[in-house]
C-alpha cells in the first residue's frame, strides 16, 4: 500500500499547518488510518487514528488532544490532520498509517507507513 503523505513545513509558534494522505483505495479497506509522529532520540507516537472497521471513531494522542483534530474526504480517500496552535515540542516526522488486517487471521493487523513529512515548530 503506497500512501501519499504531504502539507508538512516550517510554521511559527501559535500557527497552524494541516497534513494529507491518500491512499490508492478505500479507505474502508483498512482497520484504521491515521498519523504517528517521531521526533530525535524518541519512539514512534500515535498522533490520531481513525478507526474504520466496526464502530467509525478517533483517537488521539494525549498531548494533541483538543488542537489536532483529524477528518476523512471518503471520495478522495485521504485522511487530513490540521494541526492548531503548533507548539515547538510539535516539531517531529509525521508519518501517514494504515493497518490492514492479515488475510488468514483477521484479528491481526499488518502496518503500512507514508514517507514521512517534516514538521518544524521555531520562533
Amino acid at each position: 500500500v503506497q500512501l501519499q503523505a504531504s502539507g508538512g513545513g516550517l510554521v511559527q509558534p501559535g500557527e497552524s499547518l494541516r497534513l494529507s494522505c491518500t491512499a490508492p483505495e478505500s479507505i474502508f479497506s483498512f482497520a484504521s488510518m491515521g498519523w504517528y509522529r517521531q521526533s530525535p532520540g524518541k519512539q514512534r507516537e500515535l498522533v490520531a487514528n481513525i478507526i474504520l472497521n466496526g464502530n467509525i471513531r478517533t483517537i488521539y494522542g494525549e498531548s494533541v488532544e483538543g488542537r489536532f483534530p483529524i477528518s476523512r474526504d471518503n471520495a478522495k480517500n485521504t485522511v487530513y490532520l490540521r494541526m492548531n496552535y503548533l507548539r515547538p515540542e510539535d516539531t517531529a516526522v509525521y508519518y501517514c498509517n494504515v493497518k490492514i488486517p492479515e488475510p488468514t487471521d483477521r484479528t491481526r493487523l499488518r502496518d503500512y507507513w507514508g514517507q514521512g513529512t517534516q514538521v518544524t515548530v521555531s520562533s
